[in-house]
């Protein structure tokens, strides 16, 4: 095969040739690479990406439920455009326009008395650094996490995750999980969103209390958790966590890195549940939906005084990577001037929730739907009265029913994610929903 020197892709016809060259070259994540059979993507405009064959799909993934602003936005493009005519790329040790300018934009964003900004290279590093943090500020070690969480795939960052990643990674020293909210299957043998809050909240206090909350740096939480479920905590839960965590002097940080800048219809999704004030927010993907890679920690000032004269003893070679924040100076800014953030606010109240609801009284294969903007899961189950959750083989069919009928999905466990980006129209989100409504009758 001849390789042309002008285009990465150039030389490749067919989604079969790029396959094949992928699966011999490519090492794949979460993956038992012999039982890899990925969608070839060659390109993408808004809410639709194609294939090298031509075949488009309405992407109700996100890819990893990050381009919430879409494929291909004017606005970044051109941001990422003019700053590579300008400066590629610069040492984090230097100023820069763009990585002060993507600074205030987030800060703009955050409660008042956030006051700096530590930007680091995605999610799980943003989360690496807010535990360090922690750590230093309180002078305390361990970290306590949810098991129904996922924080990234870095030291800290995979073991403050809960589920089934974190057992083959546990090096990192000092965490602690607990059971957070999550009605539908209790725990805490609920009956109710309020004894579910209540439960939870006694069940947290008595773990710090049982570990000693002088040893406890911090409570990590997912605002709304989202790999593990898209699970929107009950009314009262966030600002139970902060009581708790004030009681005991014991840092509370908001991993907003899936649920923040847009998905939830919020600039943080923490802002849709009432007046709570988190000590650190980390973010990454929708901030510029992964144009080129960013992440960071929110910092306030009471923790950012730590290292006015103390050094901070953590780095990334491409921390505020100046193509990366003038993405995000585009992103926000567009996300700001086109009412980006409304219209999914507005998308999940108007049609997403209501339809999903009416899918749920449809099919007995649905045993919950939840969510709020464009951050929802549909929860199948092959008995609803004991809940019982179906099998792979299941969602693998309804993974290809969708396929067929035009639409990327994410799936994961025993659910289908519908988390389309932040700018998906009222024409093509009920064009997803309806092909949902008919791979589920399929099957």
């Amino acid at each position: 095969m001849t390789h042309s020197t002008s285009s990465a892709g150039a030389a490749f016809s067919s989604n079969a040739e790029v396959v094949d060259a992928d699966l011999a070259t490519v090492f794949h994540s979460w993956s038992a690479q012999a039982k890899l059979a990925p969608l070839a993507i060659k390109t993408g405009d808004g809410c639709v990406v194609e294939d090298y064959e031509g075949n488009e799909y309405l992407d109700l993934s996100s890819q990893l439920v990050n381009t919430n602003i879409g494929h291909r936005h004017p606005r970044v493009i051109e941001a990422i455009e003019r700053q590579l005519a300008e400066l590629p790329t610069v040492a984090p040790s230097h100023a820069n326009a763009a990585r002060a300018r993507a600074a205030e934009l987030v800060l703009e964003h955050a409660p008042e008395g956030f006051s700096k900004v530590f930007f680091t290279n995605g999610g799980a590093d943003a989360n690496e650094n807010a535990i360090r943090l922690a750590r230093l500020h309180t002078g305390r070690d361990k970290v306590m996490s949810t098991y129904r969480s996922y924080h990234g795939n870095t030291g800290s960052a995979i073991v403050a995750t809960g589920d089934w990643r974190r057992l083959p990674n546990e090096y990192s020293r000092g965490h602690v999980h607990f059971f957070g909210p999550f009605l539908y299957r209790t725990e805490f043998w609920a009956e109710d969103e309020r004894q579910e809050c209540e439960r939870a909240l006694q069940h947290l206090e008595r773990v710090v209390q049982s570990e000693g909350p002088e040893t406890i740096a911090a409570i990590i939480l997912e605002s709304i958790p989202g790999t593990a479920g898209i699970m929107p905590p009950p009314e009262g839960y966030l600002q139970g966590v902060r009581e708790i965590a004030d009681r005991y002097g014991i840092i509370l940080i908001f991993d907003e890195v899936m649920a923040g800048f847009g998905r939830a219809g919020e600039w943080f999704a923490f802002q849709a549940f009432g007046d709570v004030r988190p000590d650190l927010i980390t973010f990454a993907k929708g901030v510029n939906s992964g144009y080129v890679p960013l992440g960071g920690v929110i910092i306030p000032e009471e923790i950012a005084s730590d290292f006015d004269e103390r050094v901070f003893p953590g780095g990334l070679t491409y921390s505020g990577h100046p193509l990366a924040c003038a993405a995000a100076v585009g992103s926000i800014e567009a996300m700001e001037d086109e009412g980006i953030i409304e219209n999914a606010r507005r998308i999940g109240a108007e049609i997403i929730g209501p339809r999903l609801r009416e899918l749920a009284g449809k099919h007995e294969s649905i045993g919950e739907v939840r969510g709020r903007g464009v951050f929802w899961a549909i929860e199948f189950v092959s008995d609803r009265e004991r809940r019982t959750p179906v099998g792979d083989e299941f969602i693998g069919r309804l993974k290809s029913a969708l396929l067929e009928r035009g639409v990327l999905p994410f799936t994961s466990n025993n659910r289908l994610h519908v988390v389309p980006p932040c700018i998906i129209t009222d024409e093509q989100i009920n064009r997803g929903l309806d092909a949902v409504d008919e791979a589920i009758a399929s099957l």
